[in-house]
């Protein structure tokens, strides 16, 4: 009798979906797709009271949870020096990584080559639709001093303002390391406010987040409504070779790592499932950071490890960011029919390591860098001019999608792996974690 009355309190399918927020997620995506498709500019009409106000209140706290995260997490450390190890072994994966990232890249582009036949002349384009981007060329791939000088914030305030995650990174590591110093009476001074703020600011984000429904309805009816679906039929393959690249660095390249450190990444990737959903809405890798960040906190991962290395992988480690480029330098050579050697190949690799971790917190940045990467291989005879990349303007929102989605994931293993590598994990909770996801829900 009991087991029956239990059976009749079960909630019904429609009951659990309705409280579910991934499924207004999705149920936003539908409507907003069919909205753009049916009322275009109703659907552009959209962004400017569903998607920006979200975007602009996520990255308002973005800064602030960051600053205290990997303040708390850092002093919560037992020493400076498991912060250098943390620290060395974060910059060495993301190295590795990104550089495997980038040759993907190349060697999808060689195989599939989406470019071959298009045959473009470059005396078509029209140079004004990429002058905005051509502009800042200089500011991001000028050289990696130039990239850590921009980390220092001119004052304390405008970093947390603007969302200039980088600068607030900067900010917090060097606050943390101060403290670190401090007797431990001292510290538990500074450190209960600062969690305090960090619990409040999480609250405010869990309460933000049951209106992304309506940010991701906004978000796909002003993609759909702007562009169209012609314009994603335009070029298809293009976009086909870039989702394969992406899945297959996700699902085998990152697969074999995260089998290395004896986790299932498909277990891992549903476990993630509703960050990804909610970047792949907003096009915005940075949407989901937070809520992430709490995540893995709760699945077992040291505060200290998911403060830093989860924030700096969205400044150092944009893997899908660099397959992005490096295949669309390989598909404007094709599809202009300018070959490059191998030596241009590999300066081309050697330049986006360094220019694409130059764009952080810049508009349209993977556009700026590739512009940035073409005009820094220089001019002349066997080069592809920078406004090249106007051949790319029609489909870079949809690659967008993917570039955000992929640098979620890549951040993900990437925190997760230098977390176990560093033995900073409590295993147990996490393999229970990636066993029952729905119990590690931040909202």
């Amino acid at each position: 009798m009991p087991q029956d009355g239990l059976r009749a309190k079960k909630p019904t399918i429609a009951r659990r979906l309705a409280k579910s927020l991934a499924f207004w997620v999705v149920m936003g995506i539908i409507f907003g797709v069919i909205l753009g498709y049916v009322a275009p500019q109703a659907g552009i009409a959209t962004k400017e009271w569903t998607i920006d106000p979200f975007i602009k209140a996520l990255k308002w706290l973005i800064g602030p949870i960051i600053f205290t995260t990997i303040i708390c997490g850092i002093v919560g450390l037992e020493n400076l020096k498991s912060l250098g190890s943390l620290g060395i072994k974060t910059i060495i994966y993301f190295e590795v990584v990104s550089t495997l990232a980038l040759v993907a890249g190349v060697g999808f582009g060689e195989l599939f080559r989406p470019g071959h036949g298009m045959n473009l002349d470059v005396n078509a384009l029209d140079t004004n639709s990429v002058a905005k981007y051509t502009s800042h060329t200089g500011e991001n791939v000028d050289s990696f001093k130039s990239i850590l000088l921009s980390a220092i914030p001119d004052d304390p305030i405008t970093p947390f303002l603007t969302g200039n995650t980088l600068q607030v990174l900067f900010m917090a590591v060097v606050i943390a390391i101060v403290v670190s110093f401090f007797n431990q009476q001292l510290k538990n001074k500074i450190i209960k406010p600062l969690e305090t703020a960090q619990n409040f600011f999480f609250k405010i984000l869990t309460i933000l987040m049951y209106y992304s429904p309506i940010a991701t309805f906004g978000a796909m009816a002003f993609l759909i409504g702007k562009f169209g679906f012609e314009t994603l039929f335009n070029m298809a393959y293009l976009l086909f070779v870039m989702l394969f690249s992406c899945l297959f660095f996700i699902f085998v390249i990152l697969g074999i790592i995260c089998a290395l450190a004896k986790v299932n990444v498909f277990k891992f990737m549903r476990f993630i499932a509703r960050e990804v959903l909610i970047v792949f809405a907003t096009s915005s890798s940075e949407t989901a950071l937070a809520p992430l960040m709490r995540k893995l906190e709760r699945a077992g991962m040291h505060k200290g490890s998911v403060g830093l290395v989860l924030p700096t992988g969205y400044s150092f480690n944009l893997d899908c960011t660099n397959i992005y480029l490096s295949l669309s330098v390989i598909f404007l050579s094709q599809a202009f029919n300018i070959p490059l050697s191998l030596e241009q190949t590999i300066a081309m690799i050697v330049i986006l390591m360094v220019a694409s971790k130059g764009a952080v917190g810049v508009t349209g940045s993977g556009f700026i860098v590739l512009a940035g990467t073409l005009q820094a291989m220089g001019a002349g005879p066997g080069t592809i001019p920078a406004v090249t990349v106007a051949a790319l303007l029609g489909v870079d929102k949809f690659m967008s999608e993917m570039r955000a989605v992929g640098n979620l994931c890549g951040n993900s293993v990437a925190c997760m792996i230098v977390s176990i590598w560093d033995k900073k994990i409590d295993m147990d909770k996490f393999r229970y974690a990636l066993d029952h996801p729905d119990e590690f829900r931040v909202v």
